[in-house]
């Protein structure tokens, strides 16, 4: 594999990874504009502008869009996270030029008419509805919420119907003249690509745009509490949160491992204590995740009203009882797993592609496979006991429970309970 790295002189960059034997090529544009850089009022934006990108700009129209890339079979999509959005294409080596073509006309030639406004705010607004009607995701904006009360990083990706409603073509075109800046952007190629092409493409297209001013996100701190929403539902939805290592942290793999080793699988504790031992549970898992400047582990279940109780204490209590019998099985395997799946997720030119971004935005430089292989190798066993005491101690846990719930303990007590 070879990587390369380029900046125009008005701070865009350039990022290739050459996949020999490949056969396409997959590229995309990521900006660091996410939720967590849109005010209250704002909340919701910058998810929206990813709808609006593809309704039409000075040149093409959404069918033109559509047409464009499907007429060279080639793939044409874009998410939003809490720290970036992304615009990315997926074609033959022959129709780079194309897809960068595209994406670079969406992103500087928006139309944002009007009409489109309205007729993709519906849009919206559903995606928003059906996230409500899933219990087992809207339990996760709320979750979010719980733990950065007050605070960008709380907010939900999609934002609220109420500030959805009112998003017009002044806050928009707003927030992409402050946020779509070319020294937040940076273009990124997997597959077979050439450096030395694309980046003359990239010169082309973007190196007049003008820089700007940085703007700061809101610091996200971990706080905790609880939101318990009682309904006559199926299931008992559980979630809790602990604060954990940001991706900026050395602990950050040792918590990965942690988490993994706790919820990672079926072989992990939680798994085999909740559903395996006890039928408590159909599902049940541990994840960690980690943005600039924070971190939070999250454990997720689904239980019936009977059980609810009973699964949240014993959450709780295998959380705490890893920080002293966490095993050395238990971190080998965790280890393996993460491994395994690093190196398999970079199978795909897409995953290649979103990882290079990823690592040019946040530490300036592709870091190799095998450098990460080597930090998850280095955590043993009091690392990860470390981790999960880290977890527990820290902050007090944020809570979040939906459906009949009326058996599980108050987030306070799950505190003391944690503490202990």
């Amino acid at each position: 594999m070879t990587i390369e790295i380029s900046r125009l002189s008005n701070g865009f960059r350039v990022a290739t990874e050459v996949m020999p034997g490949f056969g396409s090529a997959s590229i995309g544009i990521w900006i660091d504009a996410g939720t967590r850089h849109e005010r209250a009022d704002q909340n919701g934006i910058a998810h929206f502008l990813e709808h609006m990108a593809f309704k039409g700009t000075a040149r093409r129209s959404a069918l033109d869009i559509a047409e464009a890339i499907e007429d060279v079979g080639g793939y044409l999509n874009a998410y939003t996270s809490r720290e970036r959005t992304a615009y990315y294409a997926r074609v033959l080596p022959g129709d780079v030029p194309l897809a960068l073509d595209i994406l670079a006309d969406i992103l500087r030639e928006p139309k944002l008419a009007e009409a489109d406004i309205e007729l993709e705010r519906g849009v919206v607004l559903q995606e928003i509805g059906q996230a409500l009607d899933t219990p087992d995701d809207i339990i996760f904006d709320w979750l979010q919420e719980v733990a950065f009360p007050e605070q960008a990083m709380g907010r939900s990706i999609l934002g609220p119907a109420s500030e959805v409603r009112r998003f017009g073509r002044a806050d928009l075109a707003g927030f992409i003249a402050e946020h779509y800046r070319p020294e937040r952007m940076i273009l990124a190629a997997a597959g077979a690509v050439d450096h030395a092409a694309i980046l003359r493409l990239a010169e082309g297209l973007f190196g007049d745009m003008t820089p700007g001013a940085e703007p700061l996100p809101e610091p996200a701190a971990f706080r905790g509490g609880e939101r318990r929403v009682k309904k006559n539902l199926e299931q008992a939805h559980f979630a809790l949160a602990l604060s954990s290592p940001s991706y900026r942290d050395e602990r950050y793999y040792a918590a990965q491992i942690a988490a993994t080793a706790l919820g990672g699988g079926m072989s992990s504790r939680l798994f085999q204590e909740a559903r395996e031992k006890r039928g408590l549970c159909y599902t049940i898992f541990a994840q960690c995740a980690g943005w600039a400047d924070s971190g939070m582990l999250t454990v997720y279940a689904g239980s019936g009203a009977e059980a609810i109780g009973g699964l949240v204490d014993l959450t709780v209590d295998e959380l705490h009882r890893a920080i002293e019998d966490l095993s050395a099985a238990e971190v080998a395997r965790a280890r393996a797993q993460t491994r395994a799946g690093l190196v398999m997720g970079l199978e795909s030119a897409s995953a290649r592609a979103e990882r290079l971004a990823t690592q040019v935005s946040i530490w300036g430089r592709a870091i190799p496979v095998d450098e990460t292989v080597a930090r998850v190798e280095r955590v043993d066993v009091a690392a990860a006991r470390a981790a999960v005491a880290d977890f527990t101690h820290s902050a007090a846990p944020a809570v979040a429970l939906y459906g009949p719930v009326s058996g599980a303990r108050p987030a306070a007590e799950l505190a003391r309970r944690l503490a202990a």
